[in-house]
């Protein structure tokens, strides 16, 4: 029987409203959802979750999606997994067979598992998405620890009472605010598109006006 890496529970009061900032949307860079740090026992298997919201539905023709690793902050990024319609397992060789997709792009859910977790494993792991039509890029980067023994149980009934409650309202206005974007982005996809045409329409007129004054 496989264990299961070890999240540590948030205190929610001003962690609930770090999350809730964390997700309200940032702009226009398409939104992803992943767990900062991650906290493994060895030897477990370890869920690198990432999600995303996008304006427009997955089309797995023209959706790609990039997993990558970096030993330290300054190291640079070893791709392992890729989706160009379809999933591509790169399979390095630090991971070799361990590295398995578990996420469902049409749910926009690109996450992955890693069996098997060794002390090496420890680094960031980030995950790229592009969903077009939208044009903006979404990045994801979770920090990944490998602890050799489980910590102690604490009771947190309390903070998970706390935190459902706080979390039920933040994923409203967070469903609200993602509507407005939505709506928004779609409008200056759409204004951009139409002047960029008005633009082209008004060459198009003057090169006809420059012929017939030639006749």
């Amino acid at each position: 029987m496989h264990r299961h890496a070890w999240v540590p529970r948030p205190a929610f009061g001003l962690t609930g409203l770090g999350l809730f900032f964390s997700l309200v949307p940032p702009g226009r860079s398409m939104e992803v959802t992943v767990p900062t740090t991650l906290n493994v026992l060895n030897g477990s298997d370890a869920r690198l979750a990432c999600t995303f919201n996008s304006c427009y539905t997955v089309n797995h023709k023209h959706f790609s999606l990039n997993w990558t690793y970096q030993e330290c902050g300054n190291c640079s990024e070893e791709m392992f997994l890729q989706f160009r319609m379809k999933i591509i397992n790169l399979k390095l060789e630090r991971f070799r067979d361990r590295v398995e997709f578990s996420g469902n792009p049409s749910k926009y859910d690109v996450s992955v598992t890693l069996r098997n977790v060794q002390p090496e494993d420890e680094g960031l792991y980030s995950c790229y998405i592009l969903n077009p039509p939208d044009r903006h890029r979404g990045h994801g980067r979770i920090q990944l620890r490998v602890l050799m023994e489980e910590p102690p149980e604490r009771d947190s009934t309390v903070a998970v009472v706390v935190g459902a409650s706080v979390g039920g309202f933040l994923a409203v206005v967070i469903l609200v605010l993602m509507v407005v974007k939505c709506v928004r982005r779609k409008k200056e996809q759409k204004l951009s598109t139409d002047d960029l045409k008005t633009e082209e329409e008004g060459k198009m007129d003057g090169e006809g006006h420059a012929e017939d004054g030639a006749k």
